[in-house]
């Protein structure tokens, strides 16, 4: 099969690879869409240990299953394969699962491809009316949807739902919709690239402001670097919650004195419960996320040259998305 690979620091060829296999309890899936995600330029860029070259990446993919009982079936895929037996698991919370393992990631190859291989659980069905380019959306707008209902539970009752959202990619602008979707009462994003930031307003009915303003109930980081950890420390309100999905790097930002004299929460959320993306997945197929129209498609075979625009902040859409 075809596969983008990740060679090395800020090299990706696109070559022929051995074919996805599956094993006992997989399916094989022809994917025909998969979405770049803030993770996989971080290997990209040499800074995530995980993902060591040779590797495929990519995990946000839709596509349809080849083979077996449910052959052309159309898929979106959860790609978190938890072990269902330890005790987060059996809680429900299977992305904290001590033998989690998630493809584009040792062992598993990931998903910029022409096939994959995954667990039948992990596969969510597409209904016709829904494009695989707006299915392979459900990964990262999980994500967020996770952060947000985390950050509303931890909410205290007595607080209104005003949130501010830092970052206008893909998962930021997923954690405003999300926000809207789970009933916030007014949600805003810090964008301070101004191509981005038009596009949120102009293209996803959003309101972006170049730089955090207000005293927000809520803030979700979903950059996660220490000038972006010190803005939602600044910002939040006392008592509010902050909601940390970003992993830009781990160090500072954080002003603790203030979190812990205005009784601020601080939650660190990480990928979704399987529950979650489900729900997710549903929300998304009804249109409760909106139209999703804020994707650039383009060729897998194009994908080096894509990583190569984000990289120099060229692109103006939150989501590229590879068609093998």
């Amino acid at each position: 099969m075809k596969a983008l690979v990740y060679t090395g620091v800020e090299s990706l060829d696109y070559q022929e690879a051995a074919d996805a296999v599956a094993g006992e309890g997989e399916q094989l899936i022809r994917v025909s869409a998969v979405g770049i995600c803030g993770s996989d330029m971080h290997a990209y860029l040499g800074h995530d240990d995980r993902r060591p070259a040779p590797l495929i990446l990519g995990h946000e993919a839709a596509g349809t299953i080849v083979g077996g009982p449910r052959d052309g079936e159309r898929v979106t895929i959860n790609p978190l394969v938890s072990c269902y037996a330890c005790d987060a698991c059996h809680a429900g919370r299977e992305n904290l699962c001590s033998e989690r393992q998630i493809i584009s990631m040792p062992p598993r190859q990931g998903a910029f491809a022409d096939m994959v291989a995954m667990p039948d659980r992990n596969l969510v069905t597409v209904p016709d009316h829904v494009s695989f380019e707006k299915a392979s959306l459900v990964e990262p707008l999980a994500v967020s949807w996770h952060a947000a209902r985390l950050a509303l539970e931890a909410l205290h009752p007595s607080m209104d739902k005003t949130a501010l959202v830092i970052g206008g990619g893909a998962i930021g602008l997923a954690a405003a919709l999300a926000l809207q979707a789970q009933g916030a009462d007014e949600v805003t994003i810090v964008e301070p690239n101004d191509a981005r930031r038009a596009f949120l307003v102009d293209h996803c009915g959003q309101s972006a402001v170049s730089s955090a303003d207000g005293s927000p109930a809520i803030v979700i980081d979903a950059v996660g670097f220490a000038v972006t950890r010190a803005s939602a420390s600044a910002c939040v309100r006392p008592g509010g919650v902050i909601a940390h999905v970003g992993l830009g790097d781990s160090d500072g930002g954080l002003d603790i004195r203030r979190i812990t004299l205005q009784e601020i929460t601080v939650i660190g959320t990480y990928t979704y419960t399987a529950q979650d993306f489900v729900d997710t997945a549903h929300a998304l197929f009804d249109g409760r996320l909106g139209d999703c129209e804020w994707t650039e498609v383009r060729s897998l075979a194009d994908g080096a040259a894509a990583f190569q625009d984000i990289r120099a902040g060229r692109v103006a859409a939150p989501k590229i998305i590879l068609k093998p």
